[in-house]
């Protein structure tokens, strides 16, 4: 499958975006799909992840009740909506595939993913 992530953004503190996740292939609701961000300096964090098929969610603590992700099967995408965004959320978000069968404690693991988007920037000023 190959992704491509969009919908970075510079937002003030407090602010809204949306970053999308299209998938080309296999439909995406066969795949658990993850996004983690990675601030300058700092190492690839995990953010949010939608489990194949059943589309159960885990999110980071810190993003807890500020962020959302869902899947559009229609449009083979996959989103994560980022509500009161904080200067500290600024990062290049990544989204990310796997077609194996995780337990819920592999979701935050980077290998655990085979397939990678570009990346998309998120800026947020306080």
């Amino acid at each position: 499958v190959q992704l491509q992530a969009s919908g970075g953004g510079l937002v003030q503190a407090g602010g809204s975006l949306r970053v999308s996740c299209e998938a080309s292939g296999r439909t995406v609701s066969s795949y658990n799909v993850a996004w983690f961000r990675q601030a300058p300096g700092k190492e690839r964090e995990f953010v949010s992840a939608i489990r194949r098929y059943s589309g159960s969610t885990v999110y980071l603590n810190s993003v807890k009740g500020r962020f959302t992700i869902s899947r559009d099967v229609a449009k083979n995408t996959v989103y994560l909506q980022m509500n009161s965004l904080r200067p500290e959320d600024t990062a290049v978000y990544y989204c990310a595939a796997s077609s194996r069968g995780l337990i819920v404690g592999r979701l935050g693991d980077v290998p655990a993913y085979d397939f990678w988007g570009q990346g998309t920037l998120v800026t947020v000023s306080s």
